[in-house]
C-alpha cells in the first residue's frame, strides 16, 4: 500500500500538485510504515520541483532531519543551510545545523551560529522564547565541554531565567558550580528558588553535594519517574521460558557500559572479564559509548566472548538483541552517569538487572533488582537507603593488577613540588571538593607549616579561585599546587611523590583511592552514610589499613597533622601498605570474580524459585520532598547525629503516619546510622 502512496505522491510532486501540508501528511504515513528511504526520496523530489513554495524552508529542515537520522551529516548540513538561506528568520535549522557542527568538532562555529540566531529574535513570542532557550542550552553545553565554565554557567543562568522548569539545564548549572568550587553551590536568585535548584540536581551531583542517602534515594526515584519514564512496552514476557525451560550449564551474563575503554571503569574492570570462568558464565559486553578503538577497549573485546556495540542501536533494537542473546543477568555498569541507557533498561531486556560499580548509589527504579556492594559500603543498618536488594562481595571495587605504570618516576622538582615539603595530595576531580572539605584542608595546612596541598588541575579560573580562598584564610597560594592532567601511566608514576592522600567528603575517592593504595601512598578518609562517601573507607579497609579510617571530621584533621609530624609512623604505614599489596583483599581480583559468579548463581536461583526481589519504592517522593526541606548549605549533613530522627520528625509534621505504617524504612527502632 505504501508503494502506491509513494508513487502517487512522487508524480504529483513533479507536477507541482502536491502542496506542502499534504506532503507532510504523506511523509507521516510513510514514516509510520517504516520507510525512511522513501521519505527522503520524496522530500528530495519535492524540493527539486517546488523550490519557490512558501513551505520550502520547513521542508528543507525536515529533509535535513531525516538525512541526519540515517547518518548523512553532510547532506543534513546542506539542507539546514538552504533552509536558513531561504528564510533567515526560520529558527529550527539554526539549532540543528549547530548540532551538526558540534558533532564534527567545530564547537566554535556552532556557538557562533547559535548566537547569530539569538540576535535575530526580536519579537517576544512563545516560539521565539523556546528557540532562544534551546540555543542558550546548546551554547552552554558546548562551552561546558570546552571547560569555559564561567561562560557556560552564565549562559545556562540566562536559560533558566527564561524557563526555570528545565531540569536538564539545572543539572548542568549546578554541576558547573560544583566543578568551579563556587560555594554555596545552591545559590537561589530572582524567581529561581532553592527548592527549584535542588529539585533539578542530578543524582551524581547530589552525591557530591550532601551526605543524605534518603534524599539521594528520593532524587534517584524522581529522576527515573519523570525523566526515564515508563517504556512503551516491556520484554518481560519474553523471559518466561528462561524460568521454566531447562537452564543452560553456564549463566549468560551481560555487562552494559559506555565506559569500556580508556576510562576509570575500563581500567577497573578489564581484568574481571579476563578472569571469568567460562565453565560457569558466558560473558556478553554491550558497549554504548563513544567510538574509542583504544588499546584498553581492544583488550576487553578479546576478553569477553561476545562484544556487541549498541551505541548506534535504538533502545528497542538493543533490548531485543539482549533478549535474542538469551541474556539472564544484565549488570548495569553505568547507573546515572554519562552515556547511560536507562530507557533501554526500563524495557527489562533481561529477567535480572543488577546495579554495580559505575554509579555509587541506589538508582531507585522498579527494574534494578540487586545492587552489589560490601559490608563496609552498605552495612545492614544502611539497607533502608536502597531500593535494590543488597548483595555483598569482600570488596565491591574491582581492580586491574596489570595496570601500566611508567617506568620513570619524575622528581618533585619536575612535578613542581618543593623537595623539603610534606606533600598532602588529592587527585579527585575538583567538583568533589566541598566547602567543608576545603576548610579541613586549610586547617591542616595552617597547623603543618611545611605542608603543601597537591591537587589535580582544572580550568584556570577555578584554580585561581582556590588560590584566593587559601590566601583569604592566611595560606600562601604557593602552598596549593596543581598537577596537570596526563596519560594514566604517567599519572600513576607521580603518585609516590606525595606523602599522604587526603580524601574528600561526602563524595570520596574511588578509582583515585585504589590508584593511591596501589602505588604505596597512605590515604586518610572520612566516611559518611551515603554510598559515595563510604567507597574509599571500603578500599582502605580492604587494603588492610583500617587505622586510616576516621570517625569524625576532628579525627581526620588531627590524624593528618599527627602523620605529618611523625615521619617514622608514616614510614611504617607505607611499609605496611607495600607489604599488603599483593595479598590484600583490595587487589585480589580472582577472589572478587569468584564471588561475583557466586552472586550471579544465587540471583539466578532466586529467579528460578520465583523469589526475584522487587524494589521498594514506597514513599520515595515524600523522602525527596523532606530532604529538600531539611537541606542547608551551611550545615554539613555528616555532622547531624540524629539523622533518621530528623526524617521521622519531618514525616510526623506532615501528618503522614500512613507513610510510616506502609514503609519499614522509618519505623521506630530502626538502627540509626
Amino acid at each position: 500500500m505504501h508503494e502506491v502512496l509513494f508513487a502517487n505522491a512522487m508524480n504529483r510532486a513533479v507536477e507541482r500538485q502536491l502542496g506542502g501540508m499534504e506532503l507532510l501528511t504523506v511523509v507521516g504515513q510513510l514514516r509510520d510504515a517504516g520507510q525512511p528511504n522513501l521519505v527522503i526520496s520524496l522530500y528530495r523530489t519535492w524540493l527539486d520541483h517546488n523550490a519557490t513554495d512558501p513551505l520550502a524552508p520547513a521542508v528543507h529542515f525536515n529533509y535535513g532531519v531525516c538525512l541526519g537520522e540515517i547518518g548523512d551529516q553532510k547532506g543534513a548540513e546542506t539542507a539546514f543551510k538552504e533552509a536558513i538561506r531561504i528564510n533567515p528568520d526560520f529558527y529550527p535549522p539554526y539549532i540543528n545545523l549547530g548540532g551538526v557542527y558540534d558533532r564534527h568538532g567545530a564547537g566554535g562555529e556552532a556557538v557562533q551560529l547559535w548566537f547569530q540566531m539569538v540576535a535575530r529574535l526580536p519579537a517576544i513570542t512563545g516560539d521565539n522564547i523556546n528557540y532562544k532557550a534551546t540555543a542558550l542550552k546548546q551554547i552552554g553545553r558546548v562551552l561546558e565541554r570546552g571547560n569555559l565554565d564561567a561562560h557556560a554557567e552564565d549562559t545556562l543562568r540566562q536559560c533558566l531565567e527564561i524557563d526555570s522548569h528545565q531540569n536538564d539545564v539545572i543539572q548542568h548549572y549546578v554541576s558547573l558550580r560544583q566543578r568551579q568550587c563556587k560555594w554555596p553551590v545552591i545559590a537561589p536568585w530572582g524567581n529561581i528558588g532553592r527548592k527549584t535548584l535542588l529539585g533539578g540536581i542530578s543524582a551524581l551531583s547530589l552525591g557530591a553535594y550532601t551526605d543524605d542517602p534518603l534524599l539521594q534515594l528520593g532524587n534517584a526515584y524522581m529522576y527515573n519517574r519523570h525523566v526515564v519514564g515508563a517504556p512503551p512496552a516491556t520484554l518481560v514476557a519474553a523471559h518466561s521460558k528462561l524460568r521454566t525451560e531447562p537452564a543452560p550449564a553456564r549463566r549468560r551474563i551481560g555487562y552494559l557500559s559506555s565506559d569500556l575503554r580508556e576510562h576509570a571503569i575500563g581500567y577497573l574492570t578489564a581484568e574481571v572479564y579476563e578472569l571469568h570462568n567460562r565453565e560457569n558464565v558466558e560473558v556478553f559486553a554491550y558497549y554504548c559509548g563513544i567510538k574509542s578503538p583504544d588499546g584498553l577497549q581492544q583488550r576487553i573485546r578479546v576478553a569477553v566472548e561476545h562484544w556487541v556495540d549498541i551505541s548506534e542501536m535504538s533502545d528497542e533494537a538493543a533490548a531485543q538483541r539482549m533478549v535474542d542473546d538469551g541474556l539472564e543477568i544484565l549488570i548495569d555498569v553505568n547507573g546515572y552517569t554519562n552515556g547511560q541507557r536507562s530507557k533501554l533498561l526500563a524495557m527489562r531486556p533481561a529477567p535480572i538487572i543488577v546495579n554495580w560499580l559505575g554509579y555509587p548509589g541506589t538508582v531507585g527504579t522498579p527494574y534494578h533488582n540487586y545492587i552489589i556492594a560490601d559490608d563496609f559500603i552498605i552495612p545492614p543498618a544502611h539497607e533502608i537507603f536502597f531500593s535494590e536488594k543488597v548483595m555483598r562481595v569482600p570488596c565491591y571495587q574491582s581492580n586491574d593488577r596489570k595496570r601500566v605504570i611508567s617506568l620513570r618516576q619524575p622528581t618533585r622538582a619536575e612535578a613542581g613540588l618543593p623537595d623539603d615539603a610534606f606533600v598532602f595530595c588529592c587527585f579527585n576531580a575538583l567538583h568533589k571538593i566541598s566547602r567543608f572539605t576545603w576548610k579541613r584542608w586549610m586547617d591542616i595546612l595552617a597547623r603543618v607549616p611545611n605542608g603543601v596541598l597537591w591537587l589535580l588541575d582544572g580550568p584556570q579560573t577555578t584554580m585561581e579561585r582556590l588560590h584566593q580562598m587559601a590566601v583569604d584564610v592566611g595560606i600562601a597560594k604557593e602552598r596549593v599546587i596543581f598537577a596537570p592532567k596526563m596519560r594514566n601511566a604517567d599519572h600513576l608514576a607521580r603518585y609516590p611523590l606525595a606523602d599522604l592522600f587526603l580524601d574528600t567528603s561526602p563524595y570520596g575517592a574511588h578509582t583515585t583511592s585504589s590508584d593511591a593504595l596501589w602505588t604505596g601512598v597512605p590515604l586518610l578518609t572520612l566516611p559518611g552514610r551515603s554510598f559515595a562517601s563510604r567507597v574509599c573507607g571500603s578500599l582502605v579497609k580492604a587494603a588492610g589499613m583500617e587505622e586510616l579510617i576516621c570517625a569524625t571530621p576532628e579525627a581526620y584533621v588531627n590524624l593528618a597533622i599527627e602523620l605529618a609530624n611523625d615521619p617514622q609512623r608514616l614510614a611504617a604505614l607505607r611499609q605496611k601498605l607495600k607489604a599488603n599489596r599483593d595479598t590484600c583483599t583490595l587487589f585480589n581480583t580472582p577472589l572478587l570474580v569468584e564471588k561475583l559468579e557466586g552472586l550471579y548463581a544465587e540471583m539466578w536461583a532466586e529467579y528460578r524459585a520465583g523469589k526475584l526481589p522487587m524494589p521498594n519504592l514506597t514513599n520515595l517522593d515524600i523522602y525527596n520532598e523532606i530532604g529538600m526541606e531539611l537541606d542547608r548549605d551551611d550545615v554539613e549533613m555528616l555532622a547531624q547525629a540524629d539523622y533518621l530522627g530528623m526524617y521521622r520528625r519531618a514525616l510526623a509534621e506532615k501528618s503522614s503516619s500512613i507513610f510510616v505504617g506502609a514503609d519499614p524504612r522509618l519505623w521506630p527502632g530502626t538502627p540509626s546510622p
